[in-house]
């Protein structure tokens, strides 16, 4: 963090932010509640903004050391849903999130607000050529599982031994979900089970029953 905006209104209420900031080295400033709006792209600003570095790194250095798990959202184009779900593989213990192909970019302002945080805690990505991510994460020693509905492999029980080794998932698009190409080249397709009469999961929802699954197996 570089820079650190309050209106007086945050900064009273919570002095504890600017002395943390300023012992960091940031440089703190209040400003007006219309300057804190213009400083904000949401409809209720809540007084606080920042100036930071960008987050992301390179697909090697995400995938550096042993990864055990890893996110990949391949064309992944809905900011909500991207944050949600680095959420989320935060919370499931990922060793990295990948955003693979014409995808968001992490730093749009609602997939920052969606992950959270968990941006800032669990190592990020953004790779165009999604066969070089596929390539990266087979060199790792990944075993590459894409979320299909129609997938040969249930996530059920039968699935642990599949999950225990060092995983990498493959998410696709809300709308559209993997391309034929890109779901072929994985190792397995694996379903979620639905058991009601709903068509299907949301991503962010598919996305936590998958790396709670293999958190689960990993952590047993």
């Amino acid at each position: 963090m570089h820079d650190l905006f309050l209106t007086d209104a945050v900064a009273d209420r919570h002095p504890e932010l600017g002395e943390r900031a300023e012992a960091a080295g940031v440089r703190v400033a209040r400003v007006t509640d219309k300057a804190a709006a213009a400083l904000s792209d949401t409809v209720t600003p809540q007084g606080v903004a920042a100036v930071c570095s960008t987050v992301t790194v390179g697909l090697s250095e995400a995938l550096a050391g042993d990864p055990r798990l890893v996110t990949v959202l391949v064309g992944v184009a809905d900011p909500g849903n991207a944050g949600t779900v680095v959420r989320t593989s935060d919370a499931a213990g990922a060793d990295a999130v990948v955003l693979a192909g014409e995808a968001v970019d992490p730093h749009n302002g609602k997939c920052v607000r969606a992950s959270m945080g968990s941006l800032f805690h669990v190592p990020v990505a953004a790779h165009r050529d999604v066969d070089e991510v596929l390539d990266a994460l087979r060199a790792r020693g990944l075993t590459v599982l894409a979320t299909a509905g129609d997938g040969d492999t249930v996530l059920d029980a039968t699935a642990d031994d599949l999950l225990a080794g060092p995983t990498a998932w493959l998410f696709g698009s809300e709308a559209h979900g993997l391309d034929d190409a890109t779901a072929r080249r994985a190792d397995r397709r694996v379903r979620v089970p639905i058991h009601g009469r709903a068509e299907s999961l949301n991503l962010a929802t598919a996305a936590a029953v998958c790396l709670y699954a293999s958190a689960r197996v990993h952590h047993s």
